[in-house]
């Protein structure tokens, strides 16, 4: 029996479908990119730090690794879900084009139900961890996804203050579990973690004015200008390392601790005045990869300085 050439155009067709189609390693990929591992690394960094700069007494390698996987799969899930709903955004953009939702590597579909299962079991151990831990966490992830993504990304420059609030859960989480309460030295490193968002949100949508302009993204460079924008970040640079630094005074951290905390601070500092002074892409870029950097080494400084 011969093929049709209708029947030829179908098969033809559907074996270009199935080519088309990614495969199980690129699948794999795009769940890895759901979760920005980097981003949600630093973050698990900010609440080891506010673990153990509350000194436990009698803490367990296993309560450690719960806290820890607790705040990854919250974290995680978190930013898949953001994924899930900023999906029309990310395709207007070219810096987010390739991502898995708008590349369709991934199903919105599949990848809520990824996101949303994380959160799901990361509030469950948190919760069974600690009453008050589990608010911390949950608190984190409303902020992040209702306060920040839903109501106000598309509506307000402003919007990053709620996204830094909730940047800032994860170490108010981990001295919770410890103290039992939210003390003010957890808001004091929560407030470094919010302060900066500024070096690393506003540098980014400097660079990317054009991309956000076109996915209608208020930003602070779009609707203030580069001007006030670089002078923000500066800003939120200069009263970052002022709260580092009497965050790791008022903890009694090792003074070599305190000391390099200090002077990281300055050179952050140094460099987004540059950028006010001198502004460039190449200065830009330097200063959103270096307050990346400063924030992570600040919360080694802090663990490490704590622990002698």
């Amino acid at each position: 029996m011969k093929t049709t050439p209708s029947g030829s155009n179908a098969i033809l067709a559907a074996r270009l479908d199935e080519k088309a189609r990614p495969g199980l390693a690129a699948k794999l990929r795009g769940y890895m990119a759901l979760i920005k591992s980097r981003q949600t690394l630093l973050l698990l960094a900010t609440g080891l730090a506010g673990y153990l700069s509350a000194r436990p007494e009698g803490a367990t390698p296993l309560t450690i690794s719960l806290m820890l996987f607790s705040l990854f799969a919250a974290i995680s899930g978190t930013t898949a879900l953001n994924m899930v709903i900023d999906r029309d955004i990310d395709a207007r953009m070219a810096r987010t084009a390739w991502r898995p939702l708008p590349a369709g590597t991934l199903t919105p579909a599949a990848a809520t139900i990824f996101g949303g299962g994380l959160v799901a079991l990361g509030l469950g151990i948190a919760f069974w961890l600690g009453g008050l831990f589990g608010l911390a966490v949950a608190a984190g992830v409303i902020l992040d996804l209702v306060i920040y993504t839903l109501w106000l990304k598309r509506r307000s420059a402003w919007a990053i203050i709620f996204g830094g609030v909730s940047g800032g859960m994860p170490i108010i989480a981990g001295r919770a579990l410890v103290t039992g309460r939210v003390d003010g030295l957890g808001l004091l490193l929560a407030l470094s973690v919010l302060l900066w968002i500024p070096s690393h949100i506003v540098t980014f949508a400097i660079k990317y004015a054009d991309d956000y302009r076109r996915a209608s993204v208020p930003t602070w460079p779009g609707v203030y200008g580069f001007d006030s924008a670089r002078r923000f970040i500066a800003w939120a640079d200069g009263l970052r390392a002022v709260v580092l630094v009497a965050a790791g005074w008022l903890l009694d951290i090792c003074p070599y601790s305190l000391a390099l905390l200090a002077l990281s601070g300055v050179i952050t500092l140094a460099l987004s005045l540059w950028a006010v002074v001198r502004p460039s892409e190449k200065i830009n870029h330097r200063l959103f990869k270096f307050a990346s950097v400063h924030m992570l080494g600040s919360m080694v400084l802090i663990t490490l300085g704590a622990l002698v």
